[in-house]
């Protein structure tokens, strides 16, 4: 059991709602990882659909490197909406 691989479960709980992490195990396999995460994290029927991805193969942003990463992003002022103006009359857009 030691040598199988880790999994991350992720759990949405309605239609129309976004899959949330919700832990990790270990199992031999992803059919194996599906059906101890359906025991595990949905014992109540707490979820309509799960997602289990071997944590291996998961690639994330350092927290170290994130001015630098995500900095890009602030000198394009047109991806905010405070740069639009909104024309007298509109009530939603």
């Amino acid at each position: 059991m030691r040598d199988w691989p880790l999994w991350e479960v992720f759990v949405r709980s309605r239609r129309g709602l976004s899959h949330v992490h919700v832990g990790s195990l270990h199992a031999p396999d992803a059919e194996m990882a599906l059906r101890n995460a359906r025991d595990l994290y949905t014992r109540r029927q707490e979820g309509v659909s799960l997602w289990v991805v071997p944590a291996a193969e998961i690639v994330a942003s350092s927290p170290d490197e994130a001015d630098a990463f995500f900095d890009p992003a602030a000198d394009k002022i047109y991806r905010h909406p405070t740069f639009y103006d909104v024309p007298e009359g509109v009530e939603h857009l």
